[in-house]
């Protein structure tokens, strides 16, 4: 059997070494139009802040290494410009020779991944405008850092590259702006949970322009200047670009293969094409969402390495089936790390789905063990099933490790309620005998049994009448400091003592500084005979939340920022 793969990186080289170890007699050849077969491109950013030292360190596997491990030819600057299935053959160019030759196989993996999104805006073409998805991308980078110098740069796009990027550049003392048309960073989290992203960026000297639409480019006295819709021109040394990908999937259009969302490569659970003998794996390709069960593209090296082992499988005569993604992610964000799994409150409402939210802000272990750091969680889940649908975590130690055990609660189908029955490691250096992830199942058990609860979205709509009792829980200092207009002071362990301060007949809207003493406020009143509302999140909560809203607004009507 001879097999031919078009890409290497995560879901082709993973592919290639696969089918080695299932076939020691199968000839496999690989096509890489650009100089690296195997690479960590999560990692470039890092290097372009000096974090990874040596370029190497990115190199994973080299055409030399692969053939002396799996004796697979791995040819590097070679594209492959066409596919004919009906001879099973591939047109190939030699980037470095300029020859031209096809190459015949019995299999074809495709796995051509993503490309930038580059817009055809004006002043494109400027040496001082960077893409980043490849290393030969990062050296550029690199290089145009190292020798000029620059002490400013505009990062378009606020997603995973877009930040990551950002951090890197201001870790080297360099001015930093990122520009997204969004009101939000990372749009995979809900923008209540980004207000926390955002100020973390913030806190770091990186200027937010949020809401923006970049018009084009101009160079302009040495630097850049990059236009700005109805905006002041930001004028910069150099300029990021890193709005998105889109598949790269003119092969397998050219070849009448199907294609799904947004041109992506149709494929079945086994990773197969429409056309017989046909697979691809990876950013080109549409999967299922593994929550929803809807088309989705998730650009994730996980999914690209497990579509790749996949469908060496099924080459190799298996029967193998890709369940689908669940766009389960982490990124270091400065001294922050932020993560998220499922899909968020947004895009749950958006398809129709009846959902409601927990939020709660645990220590990352046990308060009395010195260290601890908040983390604010949210944990997302269907109304009457309570079906897990997704999980957002911001915070800093500890993070990774509940996003991951919420990952393979939605994976095996575990309902919401029963995260409070997972037995989960304790030890004081680690996490508390109620683990935050059992904590979010506390609280999603008591909204089964009857525990109400309002939202930060209902907030401003709270009638200030008279017809609600409006109450805040945490003690004099607290409430001194800030509060919500209209909300009275009684702190929790005055209530029942004072209990005749609340009108009867009347809900109670309660709030505390995390939400913990306005449940226990909660409990106390429903036992003297009151309908009572807990707050999600705590004034902590709403404070952050509210407080990015006004920065980002006011950024946004005055310039940007500052």
């Amino acid at each position: 059997m001879k097999v031919v793969i078009v890409g290497g990186v995560a879901g082709g080289a993973t592919a290639a070494a696969r089918i080695r170890r299932l076939d020691e007699q199968a000839e496999i050849v690989v096509f890489e139009r650009s100089g690296y077969i195997s690479y960590a491109n999560c990692g470039l950013p890092y290097y372009i802040g000096g974090v990874i030292e040596d370029p190497e360190d990115l190199t994973l596997q080299t055409p030399e290494s692969f053939f002396s491990r799996f004796r697979i030819h791995m040819k590097v600057h070679h594209e492959v410009t066409a596919i004919h299935p009906d001879r099973k053959t591939v047109s190939v160019k030699d980037l470095k020779t300029g020859e031209e030759f096809e190459e015949s196989y019995d299999k074809l993996l495709l796995s051509p991944g993503a490309k930038p999104v580059w817009p055809g805006l004006p002043g494109m073409d400027s040496d001082k405008l960077f893409p980043l998805r490849t290393v030969e991308d990062t050296f550029r980078i690199k290089e145009f850092v190292d020798h000029n110098k620059p002490k400013s740069a505009v990062m378009v796009g606020g997603g995973f590259i877009g930040l990551e990027v950002a951090e890197n550049l201001r870790e080297l003392g360099m001015d930093v702006t990122i520009v997204q048309r969004p009101k939000q960073l990372m749009n995979p989290f809900d923008a209540d949970m980004a207000s926390f992203i955002h100020s973390e960026v913030r806190k770091h000297g990186v200027k937010l322009a949020l809401g923006y639409s970049v018009e084009g480019f101009e160079e302009k006295d040495g630097g850049i200047n990059v236009l700005l819709k109805n905006r002041e021109a930001i004028y910069t040394d150099m300029v990021v670009l890193a709005i998105g990908v889109t598949p790269e999937s003119s092969l397998a259009k050219d070849a009448g293969l199907a294609l799904g969302l947004k041109g992506s490569i149709l494929v079945n659970d086994r990773m197969e094409t429409s056309v017989p003998d046909i697979y691809a794996v990876g950013d080109a390709v549409q999967v299922k969402h593994y929550v929803t069960g809807e088309a989705a593209l998730i650009a994730l090296a996980g999914p690209a390495n497990k579509q790749g082992r996949i469908a060496a499988d099924n080459i190799c005569g298996g029967d193998s089936r890709y369940l689908g993604s669940q766009g389960s992610s982490v990124i270091k964000i400065f001294d922050m790390t932020a993560a998220t799994t499922g899909i968020n409150e947004t895009n749950a409402r958006n398809a129709g789905l009846h959902v409601d939210t927990v939020i709660l802000s645990p220590m990352s272990h046990a308060g009395y063990y010195p260290g601890g750091k908040l983390m604010t969680m949210k944990v997302v889940f269907e109304k009457e099933t309570y079906r897990l649908l997704g999980a957002q975590i911001v915070g800093y130690d500890g993070v990774d490790k509940r996003i991951d055990v919420l990952a393979t609660a939605i994976h095996a189908g575990i309902k919401a309620t029963d995260l409070k029955d997972l037995d989960l490691a304790y030890a004081p250096p680690y996490s508390s005998a109620k683990d935050p992830v059992n904590m979010a199942g506390f609280m999603i058990d008591n909204i089964s049994k009857g525990l109400k609860q309002w939202h930060l979205s209902d907030a401003a709509n709270l009638p200030r009448d008279g017809s609600v009792t409006l109450l805040d829980t945490r003690t004099v200092g607290e409430y001194s400091r800030g509060h919500i207009d209209g909300f009275q002071n009684i702190p929790v362990d005055e209530l029942r003592e004072r209990i005749g301060e609340i009108e009867p007949g009347k809900p109670v809207y309660v709030i505390c500084q995390s939400g913990l003493r306005s449940y226990i406020a909660t409990r106390i009143l429903e036992g003297y005979g009151f309908e009572a509302f807990n707050f999600a999140g705590g004034f902590r909560f709403y404070d952050a939340v509210m407080n990015d809203r006004a920065l980002i607004e006011a950024a946004f009507a005055c310039g940007m920022d500052k």
